[in-house]
């Protein structure tokens, strides 16, 4: 490829809400190329994650990918695990602080994050660092230094932290600290580019280039991704709201998961966490809106691909060739009572008026027992608001044909 190309490639799918910032990074990014090209010294570009929790999702692989298509052309990548920032917890799209977590538990989080970020990295071109290993080395003064570089205001001014302060709910004050240890993480590492979601634009593009200006470096690049929604099509992919899909599980259970995706959100997944080429995604996208491609078949394909991704070929056709048999020859019969569905309505409030159940709570102690299934997948909450076309199974023989209203 020649630059021009590899900056197409590198923005390709990026997100900053504002076209003009997106510009000025692509300008940048192709000066940084070009220096990089004549020099022979490969750019340094990170991301870093904060092990809140044992499992990485599908939503972390959309940071990872861009990260892989650095690897690919020939750049340094540092896989960063927020060991320290984890402490602190990011206040970033949040209503309400983020508990804090324990050193034990955030190292014991740690521990799997590398082997599961391997599925979409190059372990061999992949450093793996822990901010931790300098955060928790920094002294008063130089904390003072980095506070300096900032205004309340600033803070105040962000979205997350001015609905918190319209509705009266507290602010602490280690929240803002967040962003400038974030800032000092690519100062540290002397970084030309750092990946991240479009929650973290002020603390890429702003709190960094501003903490690596103050420290006379050249400031990094920010690619910012747009956030993958999770299986209710609504929120952002979060193990906190039970609606991630995780990339440390069984390609049955991918499978069935990218199943239950609602229809709207398939062609961000094909643009986000497939391995498509645009071409094929832009097929993929107009078959769906000319309505050429049955909204089932396209699923069934974008199943495949992302288990593919993770498990290979062999193990993506044996999750679907499961899925098909128990779904569509099996144990699912043929013909079944119809539900014409209403907007809003959840999986609970069918099963009630369709008298699936006796009672609320009998319901509920079903899909506690995982007694409920949704086109094969289990339901872990009745507020799922299912799609037309889907199928709903209360124990083993009743079945329930969701459709859509004439």
């Amino acid at each position: 490829m020649n630059i021009d190309e590899q900056v197409d490639y590198l923005m390709q799918g990026t997100d900053y809400g504002d076209p003009a910032i997106g510009e000025a990074m692509a300008v940048e990014l192709r000066e940084r190329l070009v220096e990089s090209e004549k020099t022979g010294k490969p750019l340094k570009v990170y991301a870093g994650y904060d092990p809140t929790s044992t499992d990485l999702h599908l939503g972390h692989t959309v940071s990872m990918r861009k990260l892989r298509q650095f690897q690919e052309l020939g750049h340094e990548v540092y896989f960063l695990i927020g060991t320290f920032t984890s402490l602190i917890g990011d206040p970033s799209d949040r209503d309400k602080s983020r508990p804090l977590l324990s050193k034990e538990k955030v190292l014991e989080n740690a521990r799997t994050y590398a082997e599961q970020a391997f599925r979409v990295l190059d372990p061999e071109k992949t450093r793996v660092c822990y901010n931790g290993d300098w955060l928790a080395e920094l002294k008063m003064d130089e904390i003072f230094r980095l506070a300096s570089n900032f205004t309340a205001q600033q803070f105040i001014a962000r979205e997350s932290f001015h609905r918190r302060w319209d509705a009266n709910e507290p602010i602490y004050l280690h929240e803002f600290f967040y962003p400038l240890t974030q800032g000092f993480d690519a100062h540290h590492l002397e970084a030309d580019v750092q990946v991240g979601g479009t929650d973290q634009l002020f603390n890429i593009v702003t709190a960094s280039r501003k903490v690596m200006t103050a420290y006379g470096q050249k400031p990094n690049i920010g690619i910012t991704m747009p956030l993958l929604p999770g299986t209710d099509g609504d929120q952002k992919m979060s193990k906190s709201l039970g609606n991630y899909i995780p990339i440390n599980t069984t390609p049955e259970d991918m499978y069935g998961k990218v199943m239950s995706i609602p229809d709207k959100v398939m062609p961000i997944y094909a643009r986000l966490v497939t391995n498509w080429k645009p071409d094929q995604v832009n097929r993929f996208e107009a078959g769906l809106e000319t309505e050429s491609l049955h909204p089932r078949d396209a699923k069934m394909q974008l199943a495949h691909a992302i288990t593919s991704t993770f498990y290979g070929l062999e193990a993506a056709d044996a999750a679907q060739t499961q899925f098909v048999t128990l779904f569509q020859k099996g144990d699912v019969p043929e013909s079944m009572p119809e539900h014409v569905l209403v907007s809003g309505e959840t999986v609970l409030d069918i099963m009630l008026g369709e008298r699936m159940v006796e009672s609320r709570s009998q319901a509920r102690r079903l899909i506690e027992q995982q007694g409920v299934r949704l086109d094969g997948v289990t339901v872990a909450d009745g507020a799922v608001q299912p799609e037309a076309g889907s199928v709903l199974q209360v124990g083993k023989r009743r079945f329930l044909r969701i459709i859509k209203a004439d």
